[in-house]
């Protein structure tokens, strides 16, 4: 292999992962927006509320 085109495959691994850190999210989670609380809030031992 030439030196050039190690340089070139150097230069591109590090340029795709330059790309994937800076790049937009490829996350494909559902918006679920807020959710509300439905549980029971638990009894305070202290009284002085």
């Amino acid at each position: 292999m030439s030196i050039y085109k190690v340089f070139d495959s150097v230069t591109q691994f590090f340029s795709e992962a330059v790309a994937r850190i800076f790049g937009p999210t490829d996350d494909a989670y559902p918006q679920t927006g807020v959710q509300p609380f439905e549980g029971d809030l638990p009894e305070s031992k202290k009284s002085d509320w």
